[in-house]
C-alpha cells in the first residue's frame, strides 16, 4: 500500500480545521480546550503541531471524528494517521 506523503496529512488536517470551525460549537470547543484563538490559529496554519492538535482534538472525541471523516470523504483511520504523522 501507498503511503500518503506529509503534504497530504497536512491538506487532511487543514480540511478537517475548516470542517471544525464550520459549526460554532465544535469551534468553541477546539479553542477553549487547545488554548488557541484565531490569529493562532491563522499564523500556525503550516505548522504541523498546530495541524496535530486539530487532528487530535477530533480524535478525542469519536462521533466527530466519524462525523469528520466522512464530510472529507475519508476514513477515520486516514485522520488518525494523519495524526500520528504530523506529531512526529
Amino acid at each position: 500500500m501507498r503511503e500518503t506523503i506529509n503534504h497530504d496529512f497536512e491538506a487532511i488536517a487543514l480540511n478537517a480545521l475548516v470542517w471544525v470551525l464550520q459549526d460554532g460549537g465544535r469551534a468553541n470547543r477546539l479553542l477553549d480546550l487547545t488554548g488557541l484563538d484565531g490569529d493562532a490559529i491563522r499564523a500556525r496554519l503550516a505548522d504541523p503541531e498546530m495541524l496535530g492538535a486539530v487532528l487530535d482534538f477530533l480524535c478525542g472525541y469519536e462521533p466527530d471524528l466519524i462525523a469528520c471523516a466522512a464530510a472529507l470523504n475519508h476514513k477515520p483511520e486516514t485522520l488518525v494517521l494523519a495524526r500520528e504523522r504530523l506529531s512526529r
